[in-house]
C-alpha cells in the first residue's frame, strides 16, 4: 500500500490507480457486518432499496405493505457498534400511503428534498421529503412494475414507467402528465432503466421476453431489440428472431459507465450486452437462479476493477465479476428470499432488502479474518491488514 502512495505522489502512477485498487479489495472482503443494524420497521417483505446520490448517506426502502422508510445510514454516535435509525416513514396510518405494495422507489437525482415511489396501486407517487406529502400523483390503468429517472438528464425530466400494460410510459415532473408512450412490447413491462451515458436513451425488459433499447426522441420505434443470438439463428421464426432470454425478462442494470446492460430472465441466465451494439458479448455466469414473478432489483459496484454484479439469489446475494462471468462468493444472512440490493459506492458498501423484512448491511472486513475464539485484545500485529498498518506515526519518545 505504501508502495502505491508513493508512486502517485512522485508520479509514476495513475491517481486513479490506488483508489481502484483499495475499491476492489474492499468489495472483496465485503461481510455481514456485526456492528451495524438497520432499524427494524417494515413488517412485511423489502422489495427495494434506493440511496441518495448527492452525499450517499439516506436510503428509502419499500414494503410489500406499501410503508415507505426513509433511514440515515451515518454513524452519528461514533460509536463502534450502531443501528442506522430510520428518520420517518410513510406508515399504514399515513393518509397518503400506497394501498398495495412498493415495488420501486428512487430519490431524485440531484437533491435529496424530493423521491418517487411506485406501486402495485397503479400509481406513482412524486413526495416531498421535508413534508412528506406527495407533490404529484400519476395514475395508471394496471400495476406499476418499475420506474426510474434518467440521472444524468439535464434536458428533461421523464420518468420511465413499465407497467401490466405492454405500453412503456413516459410521466414529465414538469407538466405533471404522461407525456407520451413507446410501443413495441406485447406484454407487461417488468424493468426499465434509463442509460447513465445518453440521457435519451432508455431500456426496458418485458414478459414478452424482449430487451428493447429506445431514443425517446424518436417517434419511429425502439433503437434496437436485443437478440441473444446476435442474429445468427434462423429468421424462419419471427418469435424465435430478437428474443434477449427464453423467459420473462425481469432484471436491468447498467454498467456505470453506460457501455453495458446485464438482463436477467426467468430462464435462469443473467446476460451482457453492449448498450452501442446491442450484441451480446457471450459471457458465462452459469445458472443464476430466478423464481422472481415481477421486477428484480440487482446493482453493479463502481470505481472497481474488475466491476461486480451483486444478484439476489434465493436467500443470498451472488457476486459476480462483471465482464468474466466468474462467481466471486455468496452472501448469506437472510432467512428468506432477497429481492433488492443497492451499493453504497462512497465506502464501498452493500444493503439488501428480503421477504424476512430484514435490511441487512455489508461492509468490507477491516481486518483479516481470525478464528472465533481469538481476544481483540490481545492481536498480535500480524494479524493487521497491512492496509491499516500506521506507518506514519513517530514513537512517544521523539520530541
Amino acid at each position: 500500500m505504501l508502495g502505491f502512495i508513493s508512486a502517485r505522489q512522485v508520479g509514476l502512477d495513475d491517481p486513479l490507480r490506488l483508489r481502484r485498487i483499495e475499491s476492489t479489495r474492499r468489495v472483496l472482503s465485503l461481510e455481514l457486518n456485526k456492528d451495524r443494524d438497520v432499524e427494524r420497521i417494515h413488517g412485511s417483505g423489502i422489495n427495494t432499496l434506493d440511496i441518495e446520490p448527492v452525499e450517499g448517506r439516506y436510503m428509502l426502502s419499500g414494503g410489500s405493505d406499501g410503508v415507505i422508510v426513509l433511514y440515515d445510514l451515518e454513524n452519528l454516535s461514533r460509536k463502534p457498534s450502531y443501528t442506522c435509525k430510520a428518520l420517518c416513514s410513510v406508515g399504514r396510518s399515513h393518509p397518503d400511503v400506497h394501498k398495495y405494495s412498493v415495488e420501486t422507489v428512487q430519490w431524485y437525482p440531484h437533491d435529496t428534498g424530493m423521491f418517487t415511489s411506485s406501486s402495485f396501486d397503479k400509481t406513482l407517487k412524486v413526495w416531498d421529503t421535508n413534508t412528506l406529502q406527495p407533490a404529484d400523483v400519476f395514475h395508471f390503468e394496471g400495476t406499476v412494475y418499475s420506474h426510474h429517472m434518467s440521472p444524468v438528464a439535464t434536458k428533461h425530466c421523464l420518468i420511465a414507467v413499465g407497467t401490466r400494460s405492454p405500453k412503456v410510459q413516459l410521466c414529465d415532473l414538469k407538466s405533471g402528465s404522461c407525456s407520451h408512450i413507446l410501443q413495441g412490447h406485447r406484454q407487461e413491462v417488468l424493468a426499465v432503466s434509463w442509460s447513465p451515458r445518453h440521457e435519451y436513451v432508455l431500456a426496458t425488459a418485458s414478459a414478452d421476453s424482449k430487451v428493447k433499447l429506445w431514443d425517446v426522441r424518436r417517434a419511429s420505434g425502439c433503437l434496437r431489440t436485443l437478440d441473444q443470438h446476435n442474429g445468427e439463428k434462423s429468421k424462419a421464426s419471427a418469435e424465435a428472431a430478437n428474443t434477449a432470454h427464453n423467459g420473462r425478462v425481469n432484471g436491468l442494470c447498467y454498467t456505470n459507465d453506460g457501455l453495458h446492460l446485464l438482463t436477467i430472465g426467468t430462464d435462469d441466465r443473467m446476460r451482457l450486452w453492449n448498450s452501442s451494439t446491442g450484441e451480446n458479448t457471450l459471457v458465462n455466469y452459469g445458472k443464476v437462479c430466478n423464481e422472481s414473478r415481477k421486477g428484480l432489483k440487482f446493482t453493479i459496484s463502481y470505481g472497481c476493477n474488475p466491476e461486480f454484479a451483486f444478484v439476489p439469489y434465493g436467500s443470498t446475494i451472488a457476486v459476480y465479476t462483471v465482464f468474466t462471468g466468474e462467481l466471486i462468493t455468496m452472501l448469506r444472512g437472510h432467512y428468506s428470499t432477497v429481492d433488492c440490493c443497492v451499493f453504497q459506492p462512497n465506502f464501498q458498501e452493500l444493503y439488501s432488502g428480503s421477504k424476512d423484512c430484514n435490511i441487512l448491511a455489508w461492509i468490507p472486513a477491516l481486518r483479516e479474518p481470525l478464528p472465533d475464539d481469538a481476544s481483540e485484545k490481545c492481536l498480535p500485529e500480524e494479524h493487521l491488514n497491512p492496509a491499516y498498518e500506521d506507518a506514519w506515526s513517530s514513537s512517544d519518545d521523539e520530541g
